[in-house]
């Protein structure tokens, strides 16, 4: 569907292909810019639980979209739901102030917020067909959003662990101070040395209010960033089932503890994207009828154990299986092969629950900033300046400008020599 003075189809399906082709962290700006010519707009908010640590991708003004609350959002989203999943010209609390939005849901259950909404003057009358037209749009790039998360890339695992690191240090800041203030204060609004009760009373019930939501806000965090592992596991069990449905594979499940501890996001993502590449490297091998996949979590790594009765040849070094090391390495675990000629072969991985810090604790070593520490962490893993940049929104240029930054600060004259300094000292510190 075209409006009059719009993009054609063509031109409109070409753009879009460019927002799907960004990484998630250039999707908001990519995709406000596509919808600009329909509706103006002061920020573009996306709000997903797909994404772990970076639950909301954000463009347009500062002060909103560096200031909008995933409290708000949520309130948002239920404006919008109760709207059928489409709201124009509403009103609700984004950064602060009270704004005026429009609001959608796509099928995935992502929300996108667009601030402040104006119609351009060549779709002024025709708001039903922007509305549906921006519809099917947000439906397509929030379902690419999740095919993103799915596919676990490293950048993406890296990104999401430091942020998720960051994210809980400051909600544990914030969390203690106000729940101190908050304590204090009811503890003087108890007293009976207060002589109007009534005021004491309204006092009372706005403290306790507060701390109310102030837990609602921690227990939402901890939602978006944790995921159970029985409930990790069903989903890979789902994400599975049509490749025993429609082959001759037998798959056969262990399932975890049910009450084992909980999955961060990103090894949540991580571990289901690993099961699925290396069972289809399993059975890529001639001879595989049954494939054994299990999880377990000792407290501290969440454990993984895929076994077939394939021939038994399979090796780290198998293009499929190397492939996956990448990814296990971006979240500092271990993967290993054992196979047996004629008895099957079994892949072994291990994934810390909680970051490894001996990497960040160097930093001070080198007095490295915190962006060269980031650069230093994916460069060591061997990752590459273009996911460099993926992962930290900035430009190859200045990947380059911080690597050739810590080359200098650390010492060493190539990419190969820094990686080996930084596992060396990591050896050295455990």
């Amino acid at each position: 569907m075209t409006l009059p003075n719009q993009p054609s189809s063509t031109a409109l399906v070409r753009d879009l292909h460019t927002v799907l082709s960004n990484p998630l962290l250039g999707i908001a700006p990519a995709l406000a810019e596509l919808l600009s010519p329909l509706v103006g707009h002061s920020a573009l908010v996306i709000f997903t639980e797909d994404c772990t640590g970076r639950p909301q991708k954000r463009a347009g003004e500062p002060s909103i979209a560096d200031h909008v609350t995933v409290a708000e959002l949520d309130v948002i989203r239920e404006t919008v739901r109760s709207d059928n999943g489409a709201s124009w010209a509403a009103s609700g609390i984004i950064a602060g102030s009270d704004r005026l939005f429009a609001g959608w849901i796509a099928s995935s259950g992502a929300l996108m917020v667009l601030t402040d909404p104006i119609l351009v003057a060549s779709t002024a009358e025709k708001l039903d067909e922007v509305m549906i037209i921006i519809t099917g749009l947000w439906d397509l790039v929030a379902l690419s959003i999740r095919h993103q998360v799915a596919a676990a890339t490293p950048a993406y695992l890296f990104d999401s662990r430091t942020m998720s690191v960051e994210r809980a240090a400051i909600i544990a800041e914030l969390s203690d101070a106000h729940s101190t203030t908050l304590e204090m204060l009811l503890a003087v609004l108890r007293s009976r040395e207060a002589s109007d009760a009534a005021v004491r009373q309204a006092a009372t019930d706005i403290a306790a209010t507060a701390m109310v939501k102030l837990r609602a806000v921690s227990d939402r965090d901890r939602k978006l960033s944790k995921e159970p592992v029985s409930r990790a596991f069903e989903s890979l069990q789902n994400e599975l089932r049509p490749l025993a449905r429609f082959g001759d594979l037998d798959i056969q499940f262990i399932e975890p503890p049910v009450n084992g501890r909980a999955l961060p996001g990103e090894v949540a993502h991580a571990g289901r994207a690993i099961v699925r590449g290396a069972v289809l490297a399993l059975v890529e091998q001639s001879g595989v009828s049954r494939v054994r996949v299990q999880w377990d979590c000792d407290g501290s790594n969440l454990l993984i154990n895929i076994r077939d009765d394939g021939p038994g040849d399979l090796t780290v070094d198998t293009a499929n299986v190397w492939q996956l090391s990448s990814r296990v390495t971006a979240l500092d675990g271990t993967l290993r092969v054992e196979a047996t000629g004629g008895w099957g072969s079994e892949i072994l991985v291990s994934l810390p629950l909680d970051p490894v810090t001996t990497h960040l604790n160097m930093a001070p070593l080198w007095a490295l900033t915190p962006q060269e520490r980031r650069v230093l962490e994916l460069v060591a893993s061997g990752t590459r300046n273009r996911a460099i940049g993926d992962a930290l929104n900035i430009t190859e240029n200045t990947v380059k400008f911080h690597v050739a930054n810590v080359l200098k600060k650390v010492g060493a004259s190539n990419r190969a020599e820094l990686a080996s300094i930084v596992n060396i000292r990591s050896l050295n510190a455990t």
